[in-house]
């Protein structure tokens, strides 16, 4: 019963979350007479991996061009020796100890998306990633805070919640929604709030007057000690006022909620093992695109090889699997219509700096195992590591910001970057986050070469705006992939899901053609 429900859309069913893909087979050919055809792919991100994985299930010849060193794209995790050069000139090497790392990149998997299939299928084991913390801190300067005192979330939470649920408790009783809630739905309403909110009853006017749900500057113990519950509490206007409030949905969105994943040792395991899948003898890498050319039977790649020479690839299909503003730059004769469509979408900027402790100071003197801290400061977010408890060191992400911030930071030094990140994140944390510092590496997307982005502006917001359709269903032979051709754009779900339909297409058109 429960399936035929699924079926007819009243139940959830497991093929629904996803789009339905079956893989190119070898067999596929065996009745048409055809083969598989030869495919070159522009980008070694996780778009053409994929594209180059799937296709190579039913025998297809595909070759990779990748301008950098490695595969992985924006999946780029740095460790011990990892060396980035930026468009200023920029060069860090990592010197992190062995065992730590930093994901610049993505860094979260949500359980629902289809990157943790390939996980699964390519043996790439995984662990919790920590995305929200009770104990994590807020710290919005703008409203007040002064540093040494950031709140905690479940402090910011508790004080949120109770007020929020102390004033929709009084304008139930009063009548307020007499018009919209039967007598029975407020009564319901009422003790959901009581519980909620941990207000009063109502002969105590629902009042809100803290409760555990706060925390304690005292920690229950033994007999004797029931433990100090935090105080004072603030009024209400001031809980309002320090805008705390604002960063409680962040859990709620359908891409952010717990329980959230991260490969073991890195988000580069990713990359690593679809390149092993491929194999790297696929991989031409330093390989940079110069120009795509349709022929009336295939396509014709020129680029540059990892020695500066100039060189072509021919095959029967080409996917792009580019950034699109830099695809937009390479000379074709695809037409002004797919021209139109790659100059319309924009680079986004991010940026992150991963800062290595010589101890986990945050875990011993600030009890914060994983999770996130919110804060009105240029960083944005800093985040606490999620692997590696109770280890000797430890790597932070002392700032996660986006837009002018990350390209401020941008266009400081590497030296500069650590500085800024750590006068500020001192504010929050105390000394230790100054004279604990081991090293540190940052990372600024939009400065970054073959990439210089961290996700996409798309028109319209949408990848079904009509200015995209040459490029959501290309006629040539020249087909794209990449998360802007997706509704997850800067999410590896999305490049995954948009490689799979172009290697729907493609695989289509070969066995046709």
């Amino acid at each position: 019963m429960f399936a035929a429900m699924g079926a007819l859309g009243l139940a959830p069913t497991a093929t629904a979350a996803t789009p339905a893909f079956s893989a190119p087979s070898a067999s596929d050919f065996h009745l048409t007479g055809r083969k598989a055809a030869k495919v070159v792919i522009l980008g070694g991100g996780v778009a053409g991996l994929v594209s180059a994985y799937e296709l190579g299930k039913a025998g297809y010849d595909c070759t990779i061009l990748e301008p950098r060193s490695r595969t992985g794209g924006r999946n780029f995790t740095a460790r011990a020796g990892t060396e980035q050069t930026d468009l200023f000139g920029n060069s860090q090497t990592a010197r992190f100890s062995e065992g730590q790392y930093m994901n610049c990149g993505p860094a979260r998997l949500a359980q629902w998306m289809v990157t943790l299939d390939y996980c699964r299928e390519l043996g790439v084991p995984i662990e919790v990633f920590t995305n929200t913390n009770a104990d994590a801190y807020i710290y919005n300067e703008s409203s007040g805070m002064t540093p040494g005192n950031p709140v905690r979330y479940r402090t910011a939470k508790a004080d949120t919640y109770g007020y929020v649920s102390e004033l929709l408790a009084k304008a139930t009783d009063k009548g307020a929604l007499d018009q919209q809630l039967t007598a029975a739905d407020q009564e319901r309403l009422l003790a959901f709030l009581e519980d909620w909110g941990s207000i009063g009853a109502k002969a105590d006017g629902f009042g809100y007057t803290g409760s555990s749900n706060r925390g304690f500057s005292t920690y229950p113990g033994a007999a004797g000690t029931p433990g100090t519950e935090l105080a004072p509490v603030p009024d209400v206007s001031s809980v309002f006022a320090s805008g705390v409030g604002r960063y409680f949905s962040f859990e709620f969105e359908f891409d952010q909620a717990m329980l959230m994943f991260q490969p073991v040792g890195g988000m580069d395991q990713i990359p690593r093992a679809l390149t092993r899948a491929v194999g790297a003898q696929k991989v031409k890498l330093g390989c940079q695109a110069t120009g795509i050319t349709e022929t009336g039977s295939g396509v014709e790649v020129s680029y540059t090889d990892a020695a500066g020479r100039s060189r072509a690839v021919t095959a029967d299909y080409c996917i792009a699997a580019m950034p699109p503003h830099l695809l937009a730059k390479l000379p074709h004769n695809l037409g002004s219509a797919v021209q139109a469509g790659l100059a319309s979408i924009t680079p986004a900027s991010a940026s992150k700096i991963g800062l290595e402790y010589r101890s986990r100071w945050w875990e011993t003197d600030h009890r914060i195992y994983g999770g996130i801290t919110e804060t009105d400061l240029d960083l944005t977010h800093i985040w606490h590591p999620s692997y590696g408890f109770h280890g000797e060191r430890g790597v932070m992400i002392g700032y996660y910001n986006y837009d002018t911030d990350a390209d401020r930071y941008g266009r400081m030094t590497p030296a500069q970057r650590e500085a800024r990140a750590v006068s500020l994140g001192e504010r929050i944390y105390g000394s230790k986050y100054r004279t604990e510092l081991a090293s540190s590496f940052s990372q600024s997307w939009r400065f970054i070469p073959h990439l210089e982005g961290a996700w996409h502006n798309l028109p319209d917001n949408s990848p079904d705006a009509a200015v995209l359709k040459p490029l959501v269903e290309p006629a040539g032979r020249v087909l794209f992939a990449g998360d802007w051709l997706s509704y997850m754009d800067a999410w590896q779900h999305g490049a995954i899901l948009s490689a799979r339909k172009a290697v729907t297409a493609l695989h289509s058109r070969a066995l046709k053609s």
